[in-house]
């Protein structure tokens, strides 16, 4: 039975229909991801489809986050914008075309690069974290938000023909500092080593795909793995990640557990 706060609308029926079709999801499921909140960090070519389908979900409020304007150079693979959108803010333009995409989510623009300092704010004000920038110091910030208040997190990145999918669901679970020690350096990028639209595009909805996991609180087989694609190739390679004991980040978190 669903309490009067989770109840869905005639219309709401109506738009998630199929959704509501799955075994899954169902109606309880749909409440549930109505009372959800999800912070987007970066709406660019991860961030744009990942939206979309969150937002065509039916999540109840989906934080955008992003301090960049629209660039000419951004329109191949960020399709959330078009060409009237070049030198116009990301988020604020999210908002106004996810709200078009579906008036029944609540979306709130954050236009601002978000850092160590910002991030902890918003962190605690949602149920899970997107990490889809396009920089390893905000990968690592978004990183130490979420472990340091227990959210869960998925990252998906891509450059050239190479994507990445991770996600940490659980304190047992490897955070991306165990991965990418904090001061790693990486020599490749979108701007150095270009990347292919449709590439970033397969993450970002592979992203979305496992958020919608995690809100309706389904077990996500990516949770404690790396999973890297080839696009060239079209092949997928799965790794286990254990966490590190002596994490500086999530190994310190663990070691303040044990002793409490």
């Amino acid at each position: 039975m669903l309490s009067d706060a989770a109840s869905l609308s005639d219309n709401e029926y109506l738009r998630y229909g199929r959704q509501l079709m799955l075994a899954e999801v169902g109606e309880e499921g749909q409440a549930r991801l109505k009372d959800k909140s999800v912070l987007i960090v970066g709406l660019g070519g991860l961030g744009s489809p990942l939206a979309l389908y969150l937002a065509g979900a039916g999540v109840g409020t989906l934080w955008l986050a992003d301090g960049d304007t629209v660039d000419s150079s951004n329109l191949p693979r960020q399709i959330l914008f078009d060409s009237e959108a070049v030198n116009h803010s990301k988020a604020e333009l999210a908002r106004e075309r996810l709200a078009a995409h579906n008036p029944l989510v609540e979306l709130i623009a954050i236009n601002q690069r978000l850092d160590a300092a910002s991030l902890p704010e918003f962190v605690a004000e949602v149920d899970l974290v997107l990490d889809c920038c396009d920089n390893l110091v905000t990968r690592q910030a978004i990183n130490a938000a979420c472990v340091a208040q227990g959210k869960p997190w998925l990252s998906a990145a891509a450059v050239g023909w190479q994507g990445q999918l991770m996600a940490r669901t659980s304190s047992d679970h490897a955070c991306y500092a165990c991965l990418y020690p904090p001061g790693t350096q990486v020599s490749q990028s979108c701007e150095s080593s270009g990347v292919t639209g449709p590439l970033v595009g397969v993450m970002g909805s592979l992203q979305a795909l496992e958020a919608l996991k995690v809100l309706l609180g389904l077990p996500s087989p990516v949770a404690g793995t790396l999973r890297r694609f080839d696009a060239l190739a079209h092949q997928w390679q799965c790794l286990r990640l254990p966490a590190d004991p002596d994490c500086p980040v999530c190994g310190s978190t663990k070691n303040k557990e044990n002793k409490a």
